[in-house]
């Protein structure tokens, strides 16, 4: 067939782009999009909110790299799912969100879904947000899009939204896919002049970010630091891009205030595939009293505040794959195993000291979890704490709404995640007062028959907001809600439930949900016992 209603034609198009997943809900606005679904073969998650199936779309481009593809009605469709947008932006998350728009609204006023400026909020959260009024420029905005996606480029949701009429009229077929080969290298001579700085620096100093954790096999961060005798940091979504047991690894304890010390002592840093945001720092700057190289693929992030003296625009993994097969190295290190594991023990015992109770948990619940497990985390105490703590054995395998700092992600996010990964393990950690944004997506998670385990800590408050407020000097308000019967609601949407009273109790709640045809909400609280 060479002809369809250009709903049904995008369809197409994106299953013939490699696409295979949906994620949304359908309304009277956006069906023509639902036409060709099923005979493109593409496979539809049905979300119970567009906050959701943003989530979820953001959480399955973590697990697999590609993009994920919404479908959204007008108006609150796409208001509903700003927020995971805004999220995605935030951290760099490849997202194709999809929505239908009214045909014509300066004569008309009062029409179901009217907004005064659709495409103007879908771009405050977006690269771009783009209205195709034909069928030509919609194949274009998607091929556009997923060309933007490709390996090498710093990601952001994209947003196109197409008017009613335009979906519904007939369209000629779209055109065949085109081939793009990105050229992911970097400079010889940028290589070489990083190279004879390591050599000569007593005290090397490696940060490595999420921009380095997208090599997820074998990742070649491990041995570079070796390679140059140099310490390093993680940032939080860094975390499993060096290995645990290396002896100069600081951790991802970049927050902690003792950190800048740690790096004024350096005497070159080098920054790879990381923004050095606010949320991965909380403090304005590194500390390092040095000269910093930065290597990344955003102008932007070359030439903030930080003041890099040494500036490479690369794919963070092409710079470290270049540098690990330079010929010089270095074999004695200015580092000594002793002072990084000192202040390693100093930093958990802040973060014991600051979220009580946590440690003990984390350290049970990580112990039961099989290698491979992905975790998907939400804004909660539990969270913070285990970003610090909890080393990962191999990177890209903590998703957690880092910039953005958005409550309800956990859940919809692991959903996503889960359909990506169907035979492998996948975890969601919410607080109980985040998990109740989204909750209503058990109904997804059970639809589908997902052996997901959601672990639910449970303090009976907003604890971080509970403990900013007393640091503050302001008397603690509003940080207590009524909180429902977990194990009803659980039940409710066919779920699986499970209160542990021990630790050991925990851990075998955890394992058997992995084994179960539905998910398990696990609520586990501060008390539980050894």
């Amino acid at each position: 067939m060479t002809e369809r209603p250009l709903g049904a034609q995008i369809s197409h198009m994106l299953k013939d782009r490699g696409v295979d997943v949906i994620f949304g809900i359908p309304g009277v606005h956006n069906q023509e999009m639902y036409r060709g679904i099923e005979e493109a073969g593409l496979t539809h998650v049905l979300a119970r909110h567009e906050q959701g199936a943003g989530f979820m779309a953001d959480g399955y481009a973590r697990a697999t790299g590609r993009p994920g593809v919404c479908y959204v009605i007008t108006g609150p469709g796409l208001t509903n799912i700003l927020t995971p947008m805004g999220q995605a932006a935030s951290d760099s998350v490849p997202m194709l969100v999809i929505s239908s728009c009214l045909d014509e609204t300066a004569a008309r006023k009062g029409q179901l879904h009217q907004m005064s400026d659709q495409r103007g909020a879908g771009v405050t959260v977006s690269a771009w947000s783009e209205e195709a009024r034909t069928a030509d420029a919609a194949y274009q905005l998607i091929d556009r899009a997923l060309e933007e996606f490709g390996p090498g480029q710093r990601h952001a949701p994209r947003h196109m939204q197409v008017p009613i009429a335009t979906l519904t009229a007939a369209a000629p077929m779209f055109p065949p896919a085109g081939q793009t080969h990105p050229t992911l290298t970097c400079p010889t001579d940028a290589v070489e002049q990083v190279a004879r700085l390591l050599e000569r620096a007593n005290r090397p100093l490696f940060v490595f970010g999420g921009g380095v954790a997208m090599e997820r096999d074998a990742p070649v961060s491990r041995y570079v630091p070796e390679k140059f005798a140099a310490a390093c940091f993680v940032t939080y979504a860094g975390r499993g891009t060096v290995d645990p047991e290396d002896q100069l690894f600081f951790g991802s304890y970049l927050a902690r205030p003792e950190s800048a010390g740690i790096f004024a002592s350096a005497d070159l840093v080098i920054a790879v595939g990381t923004e050095l945001a606010e949320v991965d720092l909380w403090r304005k700057h590194l500390g390092f009293d040095c000269q910093l190289v930065r290597v990344d693929v955003e102008p932007r992030v070359l030439t903030d505040g930080q003041l890099a003296y040494i500036r490479i625009r690369a794919d963070a993994n092409a710079f470290l794959r270049a540098l690990a097969a330079h010929p010089s190295s270095k074999k004695v290190s200015g580092w000594t195993s002793e002072e990084v594991a000192g202040f390693r023990r100093k930093a958990r015992a802040e973060v014991e000291a600051e979220f009580p109770g946590v440690a003990r948990v984390a350290d049970a619940l990580r112990a039961c979890l099989p290698a491979d497990t992905m975790v998907f985390s939400d804004m909660t105490q539990f969270a913070y704490a285990s970003k610090e703590i909890w080393d990962m054995s191999r990177p890209g395998h903590w998703h957690h709404p880092y910039g953005f700092g958005t409550l309800g992600y956990a859940l919809p996010a692991a959903i996503g995640g889960a359909v990506a990964r169907r035979a492998q393990p996948t975890l969601a950690i919410a607080g109980d007062y985040g998990f109740q944004y989204t909750c209503n997506e058990l109904g997804t998670a059970v639809e589908l028959g997902l052996s997901l385990p959601i672990f639910l800590w449970d303090n009976g408050k907003l604890g971080a907001i509970e403990a900013s407020m007393t640091s503050a000097q302001i008397a603690p308000n509003a940080v207590i809600a009524q909180n429902p019967d977990f194990g009803l609601l659980a039940r409710a949407y066919g779920a699986g439930y499970a209160e542990p009273a021990t630790l050991g109790q925990m851990q075998q709640a955890v394992s058997d949900a992995f084994g179960a045809p539905q998910p398990t909400l696990i609520r586990v609280t501060p008390k539980i016992s050894d």
